[in-house]
Parts: structure tokens; C-alpha cells; sequence
């Protein structure tokens, strides 16, 4: 049998009349009476307030390559310890992590972790950073930011990997302890957003509007392309030129392949032509960095300059192959290239490996 789910109190809620209270984090502003849980399912009424039912408890820990979140400008090379918990306050019916996100079962998080050890086990592991993940962190972000002080005092920086639909307060504190994140954008319509994911787009956008104009968080974006849902050219052509005008030409921008997965199964996975396709529309329309992800493409996978146009970074996967970079800038013309770098790639194997957590816990 599972051990106890906690109840840790929170601070993003607010009371209404007749003894319901209000949870404030994200746009959803769930309205709950006591025992009650939101469409998260994590974040509860209890005793006349909101709680987090998952501090604490993980269901899995792994070393990582940072690629895989993907951060291509964020310490490239570098191993990265990613975690999660359950739960989340998107219903995206294509979910790839389903059996984490959706999840009812409290058995999923078999994992017990301090914010204390995360950081003591990204240290040992020799990764250069911790990924909130798998699940979304803004329905556990109370424990997140806890996490993320922890590993800033270690000296080991965080990553939020994220949908970004979270409301104006919560959203400032957050990025306040987040040096970098991979936001979802998963579309650029409201109306997919709605039919695909029980949300709305206008939150997300101005999530990524406030993290790249407001914070020092180094930011990057993923859309899942899905074969007749988001991926016309006029949508992307819409999308691509809005984060060139509202974001900046230097952010980047990953577009990745969907596979049949959790209630969407009958749209056939992405072909790999349609990454390329979207990749020149948004190169076309002045971003710099643009990427095709899940799938094998090294052209797709690879950091050129913006000015000379040389490879400054070369992948295979998930590994780097190339390195042409000396003080963040192109050993080729020497143009600056935007993002987070060491003078070498970080060292990381490449490999997903499973984490034991429980041997970082204090004695």
C-alpha cells in the first residue's frame, strides 16, 4: 500500500461564501467545497483552504540530456535530473505523458523526496540543473519553488518544462526561481486550444510575453505539430511571426512530431516533411534558432549561426557532435549566439538513467 499523500498548505486561494474556497493559481479558478479536488486533482479543499496533495512525492526521478526537454541554448550537453509528480490542469486529449498527467491513482507517485535531496542528488549525479517535468509544475509549484531554493543554494540551476497556463501572481513567483523553461505552445487558435485541451490560448501567450520581457529566465518554446489540427501553413505562419514580433528573433523555437497517443489515436503520426515545412516558415519569417524534434534529422537538430551560417553545434539525437563555440559566440565570424553556455558542452552521456532518490535522502 502506498504511503500517505500529504497535505501542504498553499497560499494561491482565496475564500467564497458558503464555506467554498477558490484556487487562484491557474485561469481554470476551480471553485471547491471542502474534500473537493480541482481538475489538477492535486490541488484540494480542505479544513476551508486550498492544499497540495503531492508535495513531496515524485513519481520518478532520471538523469537526463537537457536536449530532451528540449533546451538547445541552456548548457548544451549537460546531464539534467528531471522529475515530476501527477496530475495537471490541461485535459490535452494527446497527451504523451498521460499515465502521469491524468493520473488517479496516488500509487503513481512511488517516489519520496525533500526539496533538500533533489538538490543533493543533482550535485552527486554531476547534473548541472533539475527539470520540474513529465507533468506540468504549475499544479505542484509550491514544492518547485521549494526545490528550486534548495538547488540554487547547491549551485544547481531549474528548469521548468511547461504548458504555461497559470494566472499573473503565481506565474511572478514562479519564474522568480526558474533560470530557464521549454514552454508548450501547443497551437496558435483558441479553438484547438479548446477542443484539444479544455483551455484557452491568451494565457499561454501571455506567459511567454512575461518571461521573455519581465525575467532572466532563459526561455524556449515546443509545438507538437498533429496532422489537421495545428499545422496549416497559415497557423504557422501566424504563430512563427508572432513570436519574431512579441518574443524576439533569438528565442527558440522547437517543432516536434505527435504520435497516436491517450484519446487522440485516430490522426496518423506527424511526417517528418511537415517539420521541415514548418521550420521554413519560420525561418523564413526571421527566427534564428528553429528546430524539428522526434525525428532523426541532423540538419533539423543543428545550431547554425545566424550570420555565417556555419554549424556551431552538430547532433545526432540526443548527442552533440560538434562543437564550435568559444565564449557563447561562433569560432567561425564570431557573432554572439543567444543563450546559456559553458566554453564546452557539459559532458552529459546522452543515456536516460533511473534514479534511485531514496539513497539522497538524509540519513
Amino acid at each position: 500500500m502506498s504511503a500517505p499523500l500529504s497535505s501542504t498548505p498553499t497560499q494561491y486561494w482565496q475564500p467564497l461564501p458558503e464555506g467554498r474556497v477558490q484556487c487562484t493559481v491557474c485561469p481554470r479558478q476551480c471553485e471547491l467545497k471542502d474534500g473537493q479536488r480541482g481538475v489538477c486533482f492535486v490541488r484540494a479543499a480542505q479544513a476551508g483552504q486550498i492544499v497540495l496533495t503531492t508535495y513531496g512525492r515524485s513519481s520518478g526521478f532520471c538523469v537526463d540530456p537537457i536536449e530532451k526537454k528540449p533546451l538547445h541554448h541552456f548548457l548544451p550537453g549537460s546531464s539534467i535530473l528531471s522529475f515530476g509528480t501527477a496530475g495537471c490542469n490541461l485535459t490535452c486529449r494527446f497527451c504523451q505523458n498521460w499515465h502521469i498527467s491524468r493520473s488517479r491513482q496516488t500509487d503513481t507517485l512511488s517516489d519520496e523526496a525533500a526539496p533538500a535531496a533533489i538538490a543533493r542528488a543533482a550535485q552527486a549525479l554531476g547534473c548541472r540543473s533539475v527539470a520540474f517535468t513529465y507533468n506540468d509544475p504549475v499544479v505542484f509549484l509550491e514544492y518547485a519553488m521549494d526545490a528550486a531554493q534548495a538547488c540554487h543554494a547547491a549551485g544547481v540551476k531549474t528548469v521548468a518544462v511547461t504548458a504555461g497556463y497559470m494566472n499573473a501572481g503565481p506565474r511572478r513567483d514562479f519564474y522568480a526561481h526558474m533560470d530557464a523553461a521549454n514552454v508548450d505552445l501547443k497551437a496558435f487558435t483558441d479553438e484547438f486550444y479548446q477542443q484539444y485541451c479544455g483551455a484557452h490560448l491568451q494565457p499561454v501567450l501571455d506567459t511567454l510575453t512575461y518571461i521573455a520581457r519581465e525575467t532572466a529566465t532563459w526561455l524556449e518554446i515546443t509545438t507538437l505539430l498533429i496532422p489537421g489540427a495545428n499545422d496549416s501553413d497559415a497557423e504557422l505562419e501566424a504563430l512563427t511571426r508572432w513570436v519574431a514580433r512579441e518574443l524576439g528573433v533569438h528565442v527558440p523555437l522547437h517543432f516536434s512530431a505527435f504520435y497516436p497517443a491517450w484519446q487522440l489515436t485516430d490522426r496518423p503520426p506527424t511526417p517528418p516533411a511537415t517539420l521541415t515545412r514548418a521550420r521554413r516558415i519560420a525561418l523564413k519569417n526571421g527566427l534564428r534558432y528553429v528546430y524539428t524534434g522526434n525525428v532523426r534529422d541532423p540538419v533539423g537538430a543543428a545550431t547554425s549561426c545566424p550570420v555565417c551560417g556555419q554549424v556551431v553545434i552538430a547532433r545526432d539525437g540526443y548527442e552533440i557532435t560538434a562543437w564550435h563555440l568559444a565564449g557563447g559566440r561562433c569560432h567561425f565570424c564570431q557573432t554572439p549566439i543567444s543563450g546559456v553556455f559553458e566554453d564546452r558542452p557539459g559532458g552529459g552521456s546522452g543515456a536516460c538513467l533511473p534514479v534511485d532518490i531514496a539513497r539522497f535522502a538524509e540519513a
